[in-house]
């Protein structure tokens, strides 16, 4: 099996160590920086993935570019029956998740959209404890703080035309990502976003408070505006208690669950824990020929929920 990769930035660079410690090697990279290749001696390096996904013709190709990118790029490799798997979002434009899942329809390989967390410990014992039981609603918690120079480190940053949004689209994407996988995908969003910590620096928010309701009840809160991050919380209520989930803990009405801290975190903390066991499955599904769970479908929920969130302006936006 040939394994190429796109984008050798941090997270480019996160499942890189990934695959290497799973023992996948890494056939070809690519990126339009040439001073990135020297942290990969010996791979054959490329600054345009077209040529190189047409000469390497890999089995699968990792996605890991600014949030722009996306779309186009599932396309081409898709198009060419090479299995895709993509760092979040799927996509940053409504008109681009349609033409990503006919793609991915017509294609013989399969895509991958990294929804990591689902994989950390806490939030995988979660959803199975809910699995039996009616969950009602839920709330979810993300306070974080990026400062300028966080967003001048990379030029895609800040900005709506290439990051597609701020902290919703970027870091709290996961936190909601879990609120639809573990009470449901609604029908009805209702949100504000706002810029309270960087105005005239960055384009895009770093704050927003999102209600979501028919078919699923849930709220959603996230800032990039705090002073200093706080571990991030998702609460789920059912018809017989209340369910609290923190890194490395559940918390129910009578009983605490603790999940010992065995995986590597790997890249900045924020990431959690779960992108070895993601990048290990995905392997597992391309090689058994058995769906991945994030797939187009599945990862074009949380961007039709966070692009309805940004149309909102305080009123109802119904999800088609």
């Amino acid at each position: 099996m040939k394994t190429a990769l796109v984008g050798l930035g941090v997270i480019g660079r996160v499942h890189f160590k990934v695959l290497t410690e799973l023992g996948i090697s890494v056939d070809a990279v690519c990126d339009v920086e040439e001073k990135k290749f020297e942290k990969f001696p010996n791979i054959p390096s490329y600054k345009d993935y077209v040529s190189m996904l047409d000469e390497v013709k890999p089995d699968v190709v990792h996605i890991c570019t600014p949030h722009y990118l996306h779309a186009d790029m599932i396309i081409e490799a898709l198009s060419r029956d090479i299995n895709v798997l993509c760092e979040k979002p799927l996509c940053i434009k409504e008109e681009d998740i349609p033409r990503i899942l006919t793609a991915e329809k017509s294609s013989k390989a399969i895509l991958g959209v990294c929804h990591q967390n689902r994989y950390n410990k806490e939030n995988a014992f979660l959803k199975e404890y809910l699995k039996d039981k009616t969950v009602l609603s839920g709330y979810g918690n993300m306070v974080w703080g990026r400062d300028i120079a966080y967003y001048l480190k990379d030029e895609w940053r800040g900005k709506w035309a290439t990051e597609g949004g701020g902290v919703l689209i970027n870091q709290a994407l996961h936190t909601l990502d879990l609120l639809i996988w573990l009470v449901g995908m609604p029908k009805k969003v209702t949100a504000r976003i706002d810029n309270f910590t960087l105005k005239n620096k960055i384009e895009v928010e770093d704050t927003a408070s999102i209600i979501c309701s028919d078919g699923a009840e849930f709220s959603f809160f996230a800032t990039n505006g705090s002073k200093i991050s706080f571990p991030v919380s998702v609460v789920i209520k059912t018809e017989e208690q209340t369910v609290c989930a923190f890194p490395d803990r559940v918390i129910t009405n009578s009983q605490v669950f603790n999940f010992e801290k065995q995986d590597e975190v790997y890249g900045k903390s924020c990431y959690g824990r779960g992108h070895k066991g993601l990048i290990n499955d995905f392997y597992d599904c391309v090689n058994t020929h058995r769906k991945f769970e994030v797939d187009g479908a599945e990862a074009s929920k949380v961007v039709k929920v966070i692009l309805a969130a940004y149309k909102s302006n305080g009123e109802n936006v119904v999800l088609s």
